[in-house]
């Protein structure tokens, strides 16, 4: 195992993680850090693929970016809808 495919392997291990984390209750989608896990899991397996490329692969995290992107600015949104 070379280090890009290490990389790529925590990635995996984060977006796992950070799933198993909302299907058992201790996380929801509103959490930042449930959001801040899948995005650091899309990074590194997007790191992985640089050396290792698959387009498929590829493609599904920059779509994952992309989504958690949208989760993290939706957080944020809601935060401040709150405050006024």
């Amino acid at each position: 195992m070379d280090i890009f495919q290490f990389i790529g392997f925590l990635g995996m291990i984060c977006i796992v993680l950070a799933y198993f984390l909302l299907q058992i209750g201790k996380m929801t989608s509103a959490d930042l850090s449930y959001q801040l896990i899948n995005l650091a899991g899309a990074i590194l397996l997007i790191i992985s693929l640089f050396v290792h490329f698959n387009l498929g692969s590829f493609l599904i995290e920059v779509f994952w970016i992309f989504i958690t992107l949208y989760g993290i600015f939706k957080i944020y949104k809601d935060k401040r809808e709150v405050k006024e």
